[in-house]
């Protein structure tokens, strides 16, 4: 693959004596380095065109994402019976998990930009389900209320989380392990991207 006329750059990394090194490969096509292994060994010399990480389902992004719109499938019905789209209910949880929280607090639970939750939010108050209003002890603050019907949305919210046990098949214990696996995972890649 070339670009403008010149040779495809594809900057990765792989472990070496436990720490990541930055490795840059050059070439018409993309040969770079990798160690899969993770145990100290000498990197190998791939070709992009046949390796075998290149695979769509040997890729844990994918399988993350492909999960993720699984779980939107199977949480709709119940949704649409909430009247809430899954952003929405995202940020339902957040609000009976704690009550009056700023919006960029809110943004800051569901890793949104403040500006991708403002119509969100607009559309809930419009809804009934929350309120907006100026902080008094800092203006520019925007702090959001559950109202009335906004509370009384969460008993019957409470069945939304079992339909995942219940498509699944899999068990409780099983869901909390795989829970912790992902987040611990996300934790991860932000703390990396922080550090960056």
């Amino acid at each position: 693959m070339e670009r403008l006329g010149r040779p495809f750059r594809c900057r990765i990394f792989h472990y070496r004596d436990n720490f990541l090194k930055p490795v840059v490969a050059h070439g018409r096509h993309a040969d770079y380095y990798r160690d899969m292994h993770y145990l100290g060994a000498a990197p190998r010399r791939l070709n992009v065109s046949n390796s075998p990480s290149l695979k769509l389902q040997d890729q844990l992004c994918y399988a993350v994402y492909s999960a993720a719109l699984a779980i939107n499938r199977a949480y709709k019905p119940a949704l649409d019976q909430l009247g809430l789209t899954y952003p929405q209910y995202l940020t339902m949880l957040a609000l009976w998990e704690q009550d009056r929280l700023a919006v960029k607090d809110i943004a800051e639970r569901l890793m949104l930009e403040s500006s991708t939750l403002t119509p969100l939010l607009k559309r809930l108050e419009s809804a009934g389900l929350v309120v907006r209003r100026r902080s008094a002890e800092d203006e520019r603050q925007v702090m959001v209320e559950l109202t009335e019907a906004g509370r009384a949305l969460q008993e019957r919210a409470a069945c939304v989380p079992m339909t995942l046990l219940a498509r699944s098949g899999m068990k409780i214990p099983e869901l909390k392990r795989l829970n912790q696996d992902v987040r611990a995972l996300r934790d991860a890649l932000a703390t990396n991207a922080e550090d960056a």
